[in-house]
């Protein structure tokens, strides 16, 4: 699993703790704080807020999505 945050935003400190919390793996990728320089989150997601998880070909792009899908694959 992929996430990919920023450090400020308050729905990706869910995301992540939620992760800490049932402990799943997964690769922290930061990105840029300008949303026009997050190319790379765009190319992913099609979008540029987050946070996004990808999880193989399954690319989640809500909060509560990626909580739900978090606890459904524990």
């Amino acid at each position: 699993m992929t996430l990919y945050h920023t450090e400020w935003c308050p729905e990706c400190t869910l995301v992540r703790s939620r992760l800490d919390e049932l402990e799943i793996e997964y690769e922290r990728v930061i990105v840029p704080d300008v949303r026009p320089f997050r190319k790379q989150l765009f190319a992913v997601s099609g979008q540029y807020y987050v946070p996004v998880l990808v999880d193989g070909d399954t690319v989640l792009t809500d909060t509560q999505d990626i909580l739900n899908y978090l606890d459904s694959v524990v």
